[in-house]
């Protein structure tokens, strides 16, 4: 089941408070939230005093300290959830990469809650002309809302990487706010596979021109769970470039799958390059996927604007093929799957957590550990 039904969209500034008060609980009924399930979120959009921290390990370049609103990065909270978790953070896990410094190997942020219910604030910082990859590994045992928040100075290079895993019982919701510096380049991505209850908002803005971000995501669903992901990217600055692309596995009934992509070029936005796509793989007949791309633009003066957005079942031809080489229908299903999500974690930045993620992926579908697909080749 799909939807591909896209409401206009409200060209204005979104507001961004830190008072609780100017959010009203959500009914379902507002466009934002119209596929959530509200109840099932309920426990974290109700301001809630012992709600614990989440911290992480110190480390090179991370540091663990008591949340200061004054020194929390560029972005405020857009929504009832966000500006909850805000009001509720103890600490805040900084990572600091200093100007013109280049990192060779993976900043790791392993996140642990404290307690069953927690808010987060992670605020990711790479100087100007630095590079590094950076990756925030999320899959405690709890309850959690928060932000991650990333600022890329000008020339900066930054590769990121959210992993999201953990027990199906668990609710999860994230804003991951970017702003990109003057010809800086980033790229973020979003591997969705464990919690019951997922909504994860990646944001992009640019400080200055020649900026270039690109969004990646793969998530895979199954067991009822409901895994949303609303990507809004703001084109307010002159020739920069944007690049979203997420794909979705999907099977049983009851699981529920929500991509909306929102991409507005602002006036001033000349000789913008954007292109936004998502891809959803329906494995049964019992999953639904609503996708719902959106391009507003304020000026005719782009390079290139378009948007793409399909969501299928299962491709029998590819399954006969694999079969009549003798390989298993199970297997060949697996393989199927993981091939789809080739050109999403091909442009994972660390070979490492490259390998990880499919082996994950791996886990969820139930295949041989063991079993190797060479991205490279496959692409």
């Amino acid at each position: 089941m799909t939807s591909l039904t896209a409401p206009p969209m409200d060209l204005a500034p979104r507001l961004a408070s830190t008072a609780i008060d100017d959010f009203a609980m959500p009914t379902g009924r507002e466009e934002a939230w119209r596929f959530a399930p509200v109840d099932r979120l309920a426990g974290l959009l109700e301001p809630d005093g012992g709600s614990a921290a989440v911290v992480a390990d110190p480390g090179p370049f991370i540091s663990v300290v008591d949340f200061d609103p004054e020194d929390a990065g560029h972005w405020r909270p857009t929504d009832r959830g966000a500006v909850v978790a805000w009001a509720g953070a103890r600490s805040a896990v900084q990572v600091r990469v200093p100007a013109e410094t280049l990192v060779d190997e993976p900043i790791v942020v392993r996140l642990q809650a404290q307690g069953p219910r927690a808010h987060a604030h992670v605020d990711v910082r790479i100087g100007a002309h630095s590079r590094a990859t950076v990756v925030v590994l999320n899959e405690g045992g709890s309850d959690v809302s928060g932000a991650l928040v990333t600022e890329i100075g000008d020339g900066a290079d930054l590769t990121m990487l959210s992993v999201i895993d953990g027990p199906r019982e668990n609710v999860q919701m994230w804003h991951w706010p970017a702003r990109v510096g003057r010809d800086a380049r980033f790229t973020g991505s979003t591997i969705t596979l464990g919690g019951s209850v997922v909504r994860n908002l990646p944001s992009v803005t640019y400080a200055g021109p020649g900026g270039a971000a690109t969004l990646l995501g793969a998530f895979l669903a199954d067991a009822g769970q409901y895994l949303e992901h609303r990507i809004l990217v703001t084109h307010d600055q002159p020739h920069c470039t944007s690049s979203v692309v997420y794909k979705g596995a999907l099977s049983g009934a009851g699981t529920h799958t929500v991509w909306v992509g929102d991409v507005v070029v602002r006036r001033e936005a000349v000789a913008t390059d954007t292109y936004e796509m998502n891809r959803n793989l329906l494995l049964d007949d019992g999953a639904r996927a609503d996708s719902v791309p959106n391009l507003e633009l304020e000026t005719g003066d782009v390079v290139s604007a378009g948007h793409a957005s399909a969501t299928g079942r299962f491709d029998d031809e590819q399954l006969f093929y694999l079969q009549a080489r003798g390989i298993p229908e199970a297997v060949a299903r697996q393989l199927v799957v993981r091939g789809f999500f080739v050109d999403v974690l091909s442009r994972v930045g660390s070979s490492q957590w490259r390998s990880i993620v499919l082996s994950r992926i791996a886990d969820r579908l139930g295949m041989d550990p063991d079993f190797e697909l060479d991205l490279e080749a496959a692409e």
